[in-house]
């Protein structure tokens, strides 16, 4: 602490500034309104608009997220070589992952399945997916096939021009499967960009995408709660389970009933803490877990329904157990083929799957895996899962890769594979030669392909009406119409981005809803593709490195 101490005091020292390039800048020159001043704060000329706009995309300091402390106990000893990782270590791994999501607004959060009925039939816009009728239809008959589980090797191209859709539908196709079904998505270009080798890379993504589900049995104790009575010491006070943590030596008992018997047992410290973390008092209906004493609290008794004149939404009312209160109770974990392959391929394996240093995974350890999950499948304690492997950009991989992968699918645990592109017939990356989307044609034979097409102006009406939904922005009728000529006559990726952004010009005017000359204010700010290309090439030549039609020659004649 001294020295931490010392090191701030020695900041705190005169700092010598010096004439710079830019030492003159103190702010962007604008006033309350956002308009630019011509001569304020050492900002001078580049137009209102530029600098405008550069506010509108900033309006408040980034928020800074307090998370939770991934760091886990237990996890130090070391492994011996051969040694597969047990039974409580993937219980643990599994129950690790309730931690609290922090969900932000983005390009497809409004997306929450494939919008399909009974019979596989798509809604005209059903749970945030709008036209693209045959598409997802198509992709329908994939979710069948991936919730069978019993076909592996798949591909499926999703096919089609940019904003055309083709991540929504991976995304519902994700979304439709539900947390039980792994689902792995990685961009091409990534692969290129990482420490491992890209087969290394391929691998781990694949074995991402293959669940393992274990199945074991437990000792539960379930019943409903009679009493609780806490011996406390002389310095603590109140009444009931405290929240916090239960001080050394505290003793308590617990009386469980079901229908047919009654019991009290003896509570330790910890039992006492668990029960008090979960709030748990007389008439609730819980169950306890003997190897880890874990408490689970199923709900409140319904013989206790009338004891409350009001109760929350939250509550639910189940019924008293009947039986005996120890039972025998069968218990699952998911957890997938990485997560196993990381935990055992490292001393300090289970820390690795949090800060996602995984490094280069040695064979011989998947090969080990492999074998127990085998031995696992032939005495019923588990079942494979295969999954979604989705890879976007797909035609930034090169002639290595489709190899790999052309193999890869011949595995009996491979996932089904969902990869997406929007190039036409191009060079394939690591060779001269042209084919369609820039996959090899022996590649190509193997592929479900699904194509999207454009968005008509009724569905990017829709679609906008349910992004502005999502953010949270309320618009006049009159702005939606605009800003859908705007994404027809431009990109429907454009007109998203002008929501939030004409949203800010609103609230800078102390208006509440969003209106024409919003839209039109930040439709000013901000360049489209079109627009942008035509201002280059009006000042092309003030660029550098710029080749004016007619003037190269020029050029050329006067070096030589």
């Amino acid at each position: 602490m001294a020295e931490l101490k010392r090191l701030s005091e020695s900041r705190d020292l005169t700092r010598i500034e010096r004439i710079g390039a830019h030492s003159h800048i103190r702010e962007l020159g604008l006033d309350s309104s956002l308009e630019a001043c011509d001569a304020s704060e050492g900002m001078v000329g580049l137009g209102g608009r530029t600098r405008s706009a550069v506010v509108s995309l900033f309006p408040s300091p980034p928020l800074l997220l307090n998370l939770p402390s991934s760091r886990k106990r237990g996890t130090s000893k070391r492994r011996r070589k051969g040694q597969v990782v047990t039974m409580a270590e993937l219980k643990r791994l599994s129950e690790s992952r309730d931690l609290t999501r922090i969900e932000r607004i983005g390009a497809h959060s409004h997306i929450r399945g494939l919008g399909l009925d009974s019979s596989l039939e798509a809604r005209d816009a059903s749970e945030g997916m709008v036209g693209q009728l045959p598409a997802r239809r198509a992709a329908g008959l994939i979710l069948q096939l991936i919730r069978q589980g019993k076909i592996a090797g798949r591909a499926v191209l999703l096919a089609g021009q940019p904003g055309t859709g083709k991540t929504a539908l991976a995304m519902g196709i994700a979304k439709s499967l539900g947390a039980e079904t792994p689902f792995a998505s990685v961009a091409a270009s990534e692969l290129f960009s990482l420490d491992l080798s890209k087969t290394e890379a391929l691998t781990q993504a694949f074995r991402r995408a293959i669940g393992v589900r274990i199945k074991e049995e437990a000792e539960i104790i379930e019943g409903e709660v009679v009493e609780i009575s806490i011996d406390r010491p002389v310095a603590a006070g109140g009444s009931g389970v405290p929240s916090g943590a239960a001080p050394a030596g505290k003793t308590g008992r617990l009386t469980l009933k079901t229908t047919d018997m009654e019991t009290v047992y003896e509570l330790g410290g910890k039992m006492i803490e668990a029960l008090g973390k979960e709030k748990v008092q007389s008439g609730d209906v819980i169950a306890l877990d003997k190897a880890s004493g874990k408490v689970t609290k199923l709900g409140r008794s319904i013989g206790r329904s009338r004891d409350y004149d009001a109760v929350g939404a939250h509550t639910k009312f189940v019924k008293c157990p009947e039986g005996e209160l120890q039972k025998r109770k069968e218990v699952v974990h998911c957890v997938t083929l990485h997560e196993i392959d990381v935990i055992n391929s490292r001393t300090q394996g289970f820390l690795a799957l949090f800060t996602g240093d995984t490094g280069e995974i040695r064979a011989e350890v998947r090969e080990q895996i492999d074998t127990k999950v085998a031995e696992w499948r032939e005495e019923g304690k588990a079942e494979i899962v295969p999954g979604v492997l989705f890879i976007d950009e797909v035609h930034m991989l090169d002639i290595e890769c489709f190899s790999f992968l052309n193999r890869a699918l011949e595995n009996d645990m491979a996932p089904i594979l969902v990869i997406a592109t929007n190039r036409g017939i191009t060079t394939i990356r690591g060779t001269n030669y042209r084919s369609p989307h820039g996959i090899p044609s022996d590649f190509l034979d193997r592929l479900l392909i699904i194509t999207t097409q454009p968005y008509t102006e009724a569905e990017i009406r829709k679609i906008l009406d349910i992004r502005c939904e999502e953010e949270d922005v309320e618009m006049s009728a009159d702005a939606k119409v605009l800003l859908t000529k705007i994404g027809t006559e431009t990109s429907l990726r454009y007109a998203i981005h002008l929501i939030t952004s004409a949203a800010l010009a609103c609230q800078k005017r102390k208006g509440k809803v969003v209106e024409m000359e919003d839209i039109s204010r930040v439709y000013s700010l901000f360049l489209d593709v079109k627009r942008s290309t035509q201002y280059l090439m009006e000042y092309q030549s003030q660029y550098m490195f710029s080749e004016v039609p007619g003037e190269a020659d020029g050029d050329d004649a006067m070096q030589s």
